[in-house]
């Protein structure tokens, strides 16, 4: 194939064993992990956990990822169309509440083979934000909650930390197409979230200007309510992050506290994360499992 999934359009050729674009990643899904996952959001992992898919490669740089092992390191293994519908099943029959796409968007094509027929549970696209309208489109139906991550609203700073000076664009764009498939968020009788739209923001050190530039985003282009938002105040350097100096700290609690506050006087429902929690902060180990 030849690839223009994501934003950066690179034309790259991937065959089933090879991948010459910025991803660096095959036409063949590379998932380095599949198995319950109790630390999503409440109303994504509930009581049973999501049905967590990690996939390998990544069209982003991000310094400070958690998960470079897989991202930038490219670990895991190959799997068939067929192969990945079926630990969808594999994990529906563990008790998953959905099935939770982690990274996908380089795989896009593979994952909407994979959900040519509807899965009897809701499918998450939980992504880096990074993602093309035309792509999303094309996944229209086959996908009920969006969970995509707002890391910046400044080219500045998506070209430092994350090698994508468009990624504010592109982001926003990509969320708006989200949000005009799924509408409004809609959850079952036990409050679990059936379709929507959760729009992640991690804190960066530092860079708590940039977290309410955020939100004042989100706020103005969503009724209280729409759409959920998750506040994430548990920064490590991961990665890269110790060569760049202003990054290479734990978020102070004093910048967590005046996210949150910032958050509900803007009147954004959903979640926040404390820093006190990163100790805990959940990796999972990508070890092949449910492969």
């Amino acid at each position: 194939m030849i690839c223009n999934l994501c934003p950066r359009s690179c034309g790259a050729l991937r065959t089933e064993t090879e991948g010459h674009g910025v991803c660096r990643m095959p036409a063949l899904p590379v998932v380095a992990r599949a198995a319950l996952h109790m630390w999503e959001e409440p109303p994504i992992s509930g009581t049973r956990g999501a049905g967590t898919v990690f996939f390998s490669g990544c069209s982003l740089g991000c310094v400070f990822c958690q998960n470079e092992s897989i991202s930038h390191r490219d670990f895991g293994k190959p799997v068939t169309v067929s192969r990945l519908r079926e630990i969808f099943f594999e994990l529906i029959a563990q008790g998953a509440h959905n099935i939770d796409l982690v990274n996908p968007t380089h795989y896009a094509h593979a994952v909407a083979q994979a959900l040519a027929e509807p899965l009897p549970v809701p499918v998450v696209w939980n992504s880096g934000g990074y993602d093309r309208v035309e792509t999303l489109r094309a996944l229209e139906g086959k996908v009920q909650i969006y969970l995509p991550d707002l890391k910046y609203v400044t080219a500045e700073y998506a070209e430092k930390y994350s090698g994508a000076a468009d990624y504010p664009a592109a982001a926003q764009a990509a969320i708006l197409e989200m949000f005009r498939q799924t509408g409004p968020c809609a959850y079952d009788e036990s409050g679990l979230l059936k379709r929507g739209v959760v729009i992640r923001h991690l804190v960066l050190p530092g860079k708590l200007a940039e977290a309410k530039r955020v939100m004042d985003w989100v706020s103005g282009h969503f009724a209280p309510g729409e759409v959920l938002f998750s506040l994430m105040s548990q920064y490590l350097p991961w990665g890269r992050a110790a060569e760049f100096p202003e990054l290479n700290r734990r978020l102070r609690p004093s910048e967590a506290r005046a996210a949150a506050d910032y958050m509900a006087a803007l009147g954004l429902e959903g979640f926040t994360q404390e820093p006190e929690s990163a100790e805990h902060t959940y990796i999972p180990p990508f070890d092949l499992t449910g492969v």
